[in-house]
């Protein structure tokens, strides 16, 4: 959600720092800011625009220092203000800053430290939490930095990625990690600290990820690296080649539509080299992984939810396993029924969502060990904590709604329903063949159904007039329709809920008008004709039906039916097919009402708060 970037070095580290920021964007922020060791004391600038208006002020001021933090935040307690932006600075009875400290995460505790500071005589000028940490830095500080920031981090309760230095201690920055993201990177007398190596990328490519608890120590020639204990350990370095710089958008307008257009390659990239349905796919241990457990449950946060919800009907119908869908911020507070036989899945495509990795641990510490993440990045805490792991090659998704992320998260689902049935006996060799062969057509199919986006462009330009929208599917197509209205409220703003079409006349019907679209996924499957009966409740209300049919449904447009016909129809594996044209019908909407498409508003690319 929030990047931080840090460094410690003997030459001007400011240009490293906003690089950084910039790697960090497109996760979604809402203000920025710097603050270095300047001429004997501490400097920064904040800015609630875009990271080039920061170092546009950088260069104004004549900001520059060899020891730096810098920060991109996303707002939880107080408005997006310059007031409130990071980094935030420590002083006391109106001397001069002492301490400069960044944050990520929420500090559950925040209200109780803040009532002991202000009684100790710290005046607070801003409404976060985060600056709670700075001052009680401050107060405990006796010299010794790395000392006063374990003492401090000890009375944290919540989760936090901090980053922080010291006027007194210029050479020196400390950081720490609980239930959010930290990394140290290592140069040549010279060392960094960052919520994601992409921040690094071009500068360093020694990577030590740190784990929950540990306490981070930089200085120019070594770091520092002690455990929750306080003991002194040493981490893995890793050679780490990330994406060194933004992606080349190449003719299209935002990078929204390119990720959208690069679908067909990154599922044909994901299912590369896959002969034959294999455990090993998804790790060593799986096999007997996979033959041990008899349920599944499904732990993940918005559009990776959605992806579980289309992967249960698979698992079941495929493996006839049982399978339980949660959204990860709900499971772990609430009194559920474990079963050490469950096989734990984790969807998510940065490996840092916060929730579901806290439901992860809940999950793990109720006894159930059997755990499989589908994730997108190799490096990520997910893919550490899990025993089994799927990695999608979507490749680097820059635009805050989620598209190639999404539809290569049901390839490996997808294949996932496979596994489990050949290892459980319910799928022949004939059947794991035509799977296989289906696979492979897919990405072609997915380049067929990108060549129908100038009939979605003219139906956006009426959905740009619209305030409401309705979204319809049945069965698999259900969890499809729930994303289709998602992508459209995402970026567009224009308030959208789906349903399963059975349900519009248990209360959604009472919605439906001649203003109201009703968009309806009609895919030639044995649920056709029951959901032919409910697009004929919408007419009769007057509503009128877009809808996504497949060419052989016998399907017409009339008045008040606009059809766009799909090129075929694809099974099984039709969902995948079917989320495409929902995500151009969200992306030009968007155009046409002239939205920051690939970064909307109030939103970030990874939550790693709760």
């Amino acid at each position: 959600m929030c990047g931080i970037v840090g460094a410690v070095s003997t030459r001007d580290i400011t240009p490293i720092l906003v690089e950084g920021l910039k790697r960090l964007e497109y996760r979604g922020y809402d203000s920025c800011g710097v603050a270095v060791y300047q001429d004997g004391g501490l400097r920064r600038a904040r800015s609630v625009e875009r990271v080039a208006e920061l170092d546009r002020v950088i260069e104004q001021d004549k900001i520059s220092g060899f020891t730096g933090i810098a920060h991109t935040r996303w707002a939880t307690h107080g408005a997006p203000t310059t007031g409130n932006a990071h980094p935030h600075f420590s002083s006391f009875g109106g001397g001069e800053p002492r301490i400069a400290l960044v944050h990520n995460g929420i500090i559950e505790n925040h209200e109780a430290l803040r009532a002991e500071l202000q009684a100790a005589g710290y005046v607070f000028v801003s409404q976060t939490d985060t600056e709670v940490i700075a001052h009680l830095l401050n107060h405990l500080y006796k010299g010794d930095l790395l000392a006063a920031f374990q003492q401090t981090v000890a009375r944290l309760h919540g989760a936090y990625g901090i980053a922080a230095f010291c006027k007194d201690e210029p050479h020196r920055v400390v950081g720490a990690r609980q239930g959010s993201p930290l990394v140290a990177g290592i140069g040549q007398g010279e060392n960094f600290l960052a919520s994601d190596a992409l921040a690094l990328a071009g500068t360093t490519d020694q990577i030590i990820y740190l784990e929950e608890g540990d306490v981070v120590d930089l200085h120019l020639d070594r770091i520092d690296i002690y455990d929750v204990n306080g003991v002194k350990v040493d981490r893995k370095v890793n050679t780490v080649l990330v994406h060194t710089g933004a992606a080349e958008l190449g003719p299209y307008r935002h990078y929204m539509q390119k990720e959208i257009f690069e679908q067909p390659r990154a599922v044909g990239d994901t299912i590369s080299g896959i002969e034959s349905i294999s455990p090993s796919l998804f790790g060593e241990q799986a096999a007997a992984v996979f033959k041990q457990i008899d349920r599944v449950l499904i732990l993940a946060c918005g559009t990776s939810y959605y992806a579980g919800l289309t992967a249960k009907y698979w698992i079941e119908s495929i493996a006839k396993i049982p399978v339980s869908v949660e959204i990860a911020s709900e499971y772990r507070y609430r009194d559920s029924v474990p079963h050490p036989d469950t096989l734990v899945i984790t969807i998510s495509q940065s490996g840092e969502t916060a929730d579901t990795l806290a439901a992860l641990k809940h999950a793990r510490s109720l006894g159930m060990e059997q755990t499989l993440t589908i994730c997108n990045v190799g490096t990520s805490a997910m893919v550490r904590e899990c025993k089994l792991a799927f990695l999608t090659r979507a490749g680097v998704e820059i635009g805050v709604a989620s598209t190639k992320a999404f539809t290569t998260q049901l390839t490996a689902l997808f294949l996932l329903a496979l596994t489990l049935a050949k290892v459980k006996g319910h799928m022949t060799p004939a059947q794991e063949a035509e799977h296989l062969k289906a696979l492979r057509h897919l990405p072609a199919a997915l380049s067929a159904v990108l060549a129908i986006e100038p009939q979605i462009i003219a139906w956006a330009e009426r959905f740009a007039t619209k305030e409401n929208a309705l979204f319809l599917g049945r069965g698999m197509h259900y969890p499809i329709a729930l994303e289709g209205a998602l992508k459209l409220k995402e970026i567009s703003y224009i308030h959208a809920e789906a349903y399963p079409a059975g349900e519009l006349k248990h209360g959604p019907l009472a919605l439906v008008t001649e203003s109201m679209p009703v968009v309806t996924i009609a895919p030639n499957d044995a649920l056709l004709e029951k959901l032919k009966s409910n697009m004929q409740e919408v007419r009769a209300r007057g509503g009128q039906l877009y809808v996504f049919a497949d060419a052989d449904s016998h399907i017409s447009s009339s008045e008040g039916v606009h059809v766009i016909r799909m090129p075929e129809f694809y099974g099984v594996l039709s969902p995948i097919l079917h989320t495409v044209p929902l995500q151009l019908l969200a992306y030009h909407t968007s155009c046409a009402r002239g939205t920051d498409v690939d970064k909307p508003r109030n939103l970030a690319k990874s939550v790693t708060v709760e």
